[in-house]
């Protein structure tokens, strides 16, 4: 991380990403929001859930790591309810996933990594007032709204994480929430 300057939880977070992507160079194009680490990690000292888009990105993030802080690791996205929503038109599995993890939303860690519709809708419930994540990571990747939804995610008033660009993964999306994860473990006054 030679030449790279940031303040001491950014550059910890950034090198996380480093490390789950061998991107030394990329890594350093990470965007993050004033206070949206330690944000992240009082939320998770106070045990909120961490929701996540795919279920990739919930095996990626170290579960047993996040329960000793109190915090549930969540996805939806396979839940029954879920794909009969989208089965019937109402929206891609993604955003019927995110809509069914309102209720916890507020105050929780959001974690995208695959789906730029889900980050679209999480995007939509903040910017409607219905929640105020205390961190959303969003990373999905792709060629086909990824980079919108990073863009979009940067004019949110919440805590963020993003890059810009269509790259991000859910590879990338769970080492950030492990090095958030890390941070609160360590119980500093943020």
């Amino acid at each position: 991380m030679d030449g790279y300057s940031a303040p001491p939880l950014i550059r910890e977070a950034v090198m996380r990403v480093a490390h789950a992507t061998t991107e030394v160079e990329w890594a350093k194009t990470f965007r993050f929001s004033p206070g949206a680490v330690e944000s992240g990690a009082a939320a998770l000292r106070r045990g909120a859930p961490i929701i996540t888009d795919v279920e990739m990105v919930r095996a990626g993030i170290r579960r047993s790591a996040a329960e000793r802080t109190g915090s549930p690791v969540l996805c939806f996205l396979n839940d029954p309810d879920v794909a009969e929503d989208a089965k019937r038109g109402r929206a891609t599995r993604a955003r019927a996933a995110m809509r069914k993890a309102l209720p916890l939303m507020d105050g929780a860690v959001v974690a995208i990594g695959n789906a730029p519709t889900a980050l679209f809708e999480v995007c939509d419930l903040v910017k409607k007032g219905l929640c105020r994540p205390d961190l959303v990571v969003g990373v999905p990747i792709g060629f086909v709204g990824a980079a919108e939804s990073h863009e979009e995610l940067m004019t949110l008033d919440c805590p963020w994480i993003t890059v810009p660009g269509p790259r991000g993964g859910s590879a990338v999306a769970a080492a950030l929430v492990n090095a958030v994860i890390r941070i609160a473990e360590r119980n500093e006054e943020l």
